[in-house]
């Protein structure tokens, strides 16, 4: 096939949706100058095209193999095919490795991109009810690493109730996916959370101005971010910046979000860019050409003068390899950085080993919790670092002083690592059935991606 004077390859084929009527249709992934995209044409609402991978990295030297991993305990049968069947059904081929459970609608913010379109004044879930689904979670595959999400999360006042129950019940780690705001401004709040068990704080954090802030979420926030790492780091509660990517708005701060993470590595456990996805509530009209992890790999070698570099990071080992990538670093008392990257490593940010696929998402949970984790309150001075990179100080004699002597040796390593969510545009279904990360709804655990699916008229697939 030709376009112009530009030639086309069709390298596979797979399915994909309608993004006006989610209807399943037939796709193909194309090469063109370098790029690639995926293609699919609706019989009732003609051809859509998306940019998938830029020119900046082989598409086709960046896959791996993966072997399959069933869900644990289905919740559904398989009727319609994917993604109509999610619960998880019996074809999806990876049991859950991190779970969100979204705890309200509500927000304390506005913000022109919201994935959950969160805002709606609507009654939040009972307590009771979030607990059983907590139990349940323990029959599919738990216990779990548990992301609490929204909305907005620290709305509820019941949150370290909830955190502090879980913890109970067996799942050893929580996360609060947070703007940060009633962080910032509530002092203490955050020291309650973590005597409650919480574990890390996913912090939005789209850069490194207020410009920035303003175009995204409508407000200046640089100032307010930074006062959450601070009260986080008081608490000892690990913090994982989380910008979302957008093209033309923020994609010229990728260098100064991860040199605030270097400066902070005290508080700041890593950096999971999450490159703009258009469901729930963005901007009109979602785009062909797409800012993709390609291009987000070249983006940080080039921002970062080569102190991170493409070869670094790899694809996740437990989701598809066109979802995701980590590296892990461990940052020098200078500022200087050691890559200390697995092949193998989990693309959540955790650069866990993933040897046996029966055992990744066990793997990846244990690694997240001990990664992301804060590292208490109590420091110890380790020392300067010589040139080679090994610790001039003598080490601890007495065992409590040398746990925490490694534990703050430990905090010195950042995990740099993205997601690529999907859309109705560049969906495929062979990467969401490969999918680890979850929504938990009820008794069902839905893909991220399918559970946020948005069709251009704003209907969804699950999503209430």
């Amino acid at each position: 096939m030709m376009s112009g004077s530009i030639a086309k390859r069709v390298l596979s084929e797979t399915e994909s949706v309608c993004p006006e009527c989610l209807k399943k249709i037939r796709a193909y992934r194309v090469a063109e100058g370098g790029s690639v995209w995926l293609e699919k044409t609706c019989p009732d609402h003609g051809a859509f095209r998306v940019e998938i991978w830029g020119d900046h990295v082989s598409y086709e030297e960046w896959n791996r193999i993966k072997k399959p991993s069933s869900p644990v305990n289905p919740a559904t049968t398989v009727e319609h095919g994917c993604p109509y069947d999610c619960g998880l059904c019996p074809d999806h081929r990876q049991h859950s490795c991190c779970v969100l459970l979204e705890i309200t609608e509500r927000c304390n913010l506005k913000c022109p991109v919201c994935f959950a379109s969160s805002g709606r004044e609507v009654d939040d879930p009972p307590t009771e009810e979030l607990m059983e689904t907590l139990t349940d979670l323990l029959t599919r595959g738990g216990p779990l690493n548990i992301q609490l999400s929204g909305g907005e999360p620290t709305v509820r006042d019941d949150l370290p109730e909830i955190i502090r129950r879980g913890k109970e019940m067996g799942h050893p780690f929580f996360q609060v996916n947070t703007n940060g705001l009633r962080l910032a401004y509530e002092p203490g709040y955050i020291q309650t959370l973590a005597d409650a068990g919480l574990d890390c704080v996913f912090l939005q954090f789209d850069g490194v101005s207020d410009d920035v802030y303003r175009q995204i979420r409508g407000r200046d926030l640089f100032s307010v971010k930074k006062t959450a790492i601070e009260r986080c780091e008081e608490a000892g509660v690990g913090v994982v910046l989380v910008p979302t990517v957008c093209a033309g708005v923020n994609t010229h701060e990728i260098g100064a979000i991860l040199d605030f993470a270097v400066e902070n590595i005290s508080a700041v456990r890593g950096v999971h860019f999450q490159p703009i996805t258009y469901m729930g509530r963005y901007p009109e009209g979602a785009p062909a050409r797409r800012f993709t992890l390609s291009h987000l790999l070249y983006e940080i070698e080039k921002q970062t003068g080569g102190r991170m570099k493409r070869t670094d990071f790899s694809p996740g080992g437990a989701e598809n390899a066109y979802c995701s990538f980590s590296a892990s670093y461990f940052v020098n008392l200078d500022g200087t950085l050691k890559t200390k990257t697995d092949s193998s490593a989990c693309g959540c940010g955790c650069g866990s080993p993933v040897p046996e696929a029966a055992d990744r998402a066990r793997q990846a949970r244990a690694y997240v919790a001990k990664a992301w984790k804060g590292a208490g309150r109590k420091k110890i001075n380790i020392g300067k670092m010589s040139g080679t990179g090994t610790v001039s100080t003598k080490l601890p004699t007495d065992t409590s002083s040398l746990d925490q002597f490694l534990e703050n040796f430990q905090r010195r390593q950042l995990a740099v690592s993205a997601m690529y969510f999907m859309d109705a545009w560049n969906l495929d279904l062979d990467r969401l059935r490969d999918c680890y990360i979850h929504v938990a709804d009820g008794k069902r655990l839905i893909p991220f991606c399918a559970y946020n699916l948005t069709a251009q008229n704003g209907e969804t697939l699950y999503r209430r």
